[in-house]
This record gives structure tokens, sequence and C-alpha cells, in this order.
């Protein structure tokens, strides 16, 4: 029997090769490349180390071009599925004084840099990353700190 016939889609293999089509199709829809990720960032991390709700957190970032490369690299995994990124976001966040303030500016200035440096698909598909990012960052801080979701809602 196979898995078709069981309901279930096939097993594509990742390949390299595969993941290099995935990528292409992404910034032949987006316009979207590393080059611009990076500039991306740096605009977007010159404004968010100014911003006053969140610039604060950026304080203890000691090597500015290593952050904006990792952050690329993150991105560039994220957004156009290379796959180049092998960190650990939650690691690195949970450490920090993070409250839903936080991810409600990171959200806003985010989408604003990119309105102002991507196209209106690239906007779609890195806000809804974003978004994705900033709830999963936010629950699994949540959850480190011994705040059950159900909490939240009835602090």
């Amino acid at each position: 029997m196979t898995t078709q016939s069981l309901g279930q889609s096939a097993v594509i293999p990742e390949t390299p090769a595969r993941r290099a089509e995935i990528t292409r199709q992404i910034q032949a829809a987006t316009g979207l490349d590393e080059a611009g990720l990076e500039r991306l960032m740096r605009s977007f991390y010159g404004a968010a180390r100014h911003d006053p709700v969140i610039g604060p957190l950026f304080d203890a970032v000691e090597d500015w071009e290593a952050h904006i490369t990792r952050i690329t690299t993150f991105w560039s995994s994220v957004a156009l599925m290379t796959g180049r990124y092998h960190g650990q976001p939650m690691t690195a966040h949970v450490k920090l004084p993070l409250e839903p303030k936080h991810f409600v500016r990171w959200l806003a200035l985010f989408e604003q840099t990119a309105r102002a440096h991507c196209s209106a698909p690239a906007v779609d598909l890195l806000m809804e990353k974003a978004r994705r990012i900033a709830q999963s960052l936010e629950l699994g801080i949540d959850v480190a700190r011994g705040v059950l979701p159900e909490q939240r809602c009835k602090l």
C-alpha cells in the first residue's frame, strides 16, 4: 500500500537542489535576495537600536557586524528557505527581559522597515514569518518563565 492510498502525500526528499529551487521560486515571487535581506537587517537594526521601547534590549550587542551577519543568515533560512542558519534563537532571547510590548514594537518597526525596502509580496511573506516568530518566542519565553498560555490571559 502506498502513502498516497492512505491519504498521505508522498515524502519528497530534501536535497540541496530542491532547496535551491524553492529559494529561486521565493526570490522570483518576492524579489527578495541575500543582499536585500542584509540591507533590510541593517536598516531595521539601525532603527531598532535607537528605539525607546526595544533599543535598550540591544545594548549588550558588542559586535554589530557579527550580529547583522547572523540575523541575515537567520532570515535567509526563514524567508528564502536556504537552510543556512543553524542557531537557537530561543536560547538567545530567553535571557532578555522581554515583555509583550517588546514583541508588539518589534513587529511594528519590522513591518515599517520592510515596507520601505521590499515589494508588497516580500512584505507579506516577511510579516507572516515575523508574526510566527514573535508568537513562538513569546510563548517559549513564557513557558521558560513558568507562565502557561492560559495564565497570560488571566493576568
